[in-house]
């Protein structure tokens, strides 16, 4: 059987990327379309794989515009001939799952949410730094959007959510029942140390809806050291509400990531996320979280056995659970026994069976 993946876009690395490498590793003939690709934002294993870029690619500035191109990523996505392939396997949070397929095709699409930006507007532009007047305007302009992703979501044959969390909005927004999937973790990277710091860790982009800004004024208070790893474009007004018990060390490869993990006492985790691939890797690490209790952390996190939670996205809030955490003892080596059900092994074996499977059902044994 031929296959096909998809994706909305590469030009970042995240945990949807994360992702495309791990179905790339299962699929390595599979070739991969998708809107737009930017090499440079991508590690090297990318290099690896027969990538074909739609029409968007030769836009001018289309990188870092891409998303006031909106308009077009429908138009990109139907302009691809996909015929010649029996399984169509997308990766989207937004455009790739509207590709078209002909009968006789399997479409399955792995779904990290629902498009933000049309179904969670609020909440999207809260997210994102744009002009008023565009935001002011977008609502309209997405509504032909919104119609286009409702009627496409129709030629998907089968949704794999990647959390309950995002199962809910799948069965809330199109109507349909999804297979849960959790996206992978690499534990062989991280890992447990038998090195114990003092510090506490964070791990994001540092975007203003992150809630960063909690973070940083709660350790502020409790003069506890704390590591901020990442970048972006809220960095400048976190670094002005730090104090000197906080310490930025923007973007590192992940290996120098896995040795902040391994020896941190715990990490933080402030944010409302679809799934949160971070608070695995700690716990992969063998280190506790710190998490605020909503969306995927609800699904990852234990309670008194990896970690524990705050319930507001308040300094307030989240002094009262460093405390109170304090008095708490973890198992390095349960919390990583946890971790392992979500190891990238596991994700690989659980794609592989649920597209053999879905194929035969569809089509018959071979």
């Amino acid at each position: 059987m031929k296959i096909a993946l998809v994706h909305d876009y590469l030009n970042q690395f995240g945990g949807a990327e994360r992702v495309v490498e791990a179905l790339h590793e299962i699929f390595p003939e599979a070739p991969l379309y998708t809107s737009i690709y930017d090499q440079r934002m991508l590690p090297p294993i990318f290099k690896e794989i027969d990538i074909h870029p739609s029409f968007m690619q030769h836009l001018p500035l289309v990188f870092p515009l891409f998303k006031y191109y909106f308009m077009l990523y429908p138009v990109a996505f139907e302009s691809f001939d996909l015929s010649q392939y029996d399984i169509i396997l997308s990766s989207s949070s937004a455009f790739a799952k509207g590709i078209k397929k002909r009968d006789g095709q399997l479409h399955i699409c792995y779904c990290h949410t629902p498009m933000r930006f049309v179904w969670r507007f609020a909440d999207y532009v809260e997210r994102e730094e744009m002009p008023a007047l565009f935001k002011a305007v977008l609502p309209f302009m997405l509504e032909p959007i919104k119609r286009w992703d409702l009627q496409n979501s129709a030629g998907v044959d089968y949704f794999i959510a990647n959390s309950r969390t995002v199962a809910e909005r799948i069965r809330k927004i199109y109507g349909r029942e999804s297979d849960i999937i959790n996206p992978p973790v690499e534990s062989e990277i991280f890992r447990p140390a038998a090195i114990d710091r003092d510090d506490f860790v964070v791990v994001s982009r540092l975007n203003a809806y992150k809630r960063i800004d909690v973070v940083i004024e709660a350790f502020s208070r409790l003069g506890l050291p704390l590591k901020v790893i990442g970048d972006g474009p809220d960095r400048k007004r976190l670094e002005r509400l730090a104090k000197g018990n906080v310490d930025f060390l923007g973007r590192i490869p992940d290996l120098e990531l896995a040795k902040q993990l391994s020896g941190c006492r715990a990490l933080i985790f402030p944010g409302e996320e679809d799934f949160g691939i971070v608070p695995l890797e700690a716990m992969a690490s063998g280190r506790p979280v710190i998490a605020y209790k909503a969306g995927g952390a609800k699904e990852t996190v234990i309670e008194g056995e990896n970690g524990i939670f705050f319930a507001e996205q308040t300094p307030a809030a989240l002094i009262a659970a460093v405390k109170r955490f304090q008095f708490e003892v973890f198992n390095k080596s349960q919390i990583r026994q946890h971790a392992l059900k979500f190891d990238k092994s596991v994700f690989k074996h659980k794609i592989k069976e649920y597209v053999i499977k879905k194929y035969e059902e569809k089509f018959g044994k071979n």
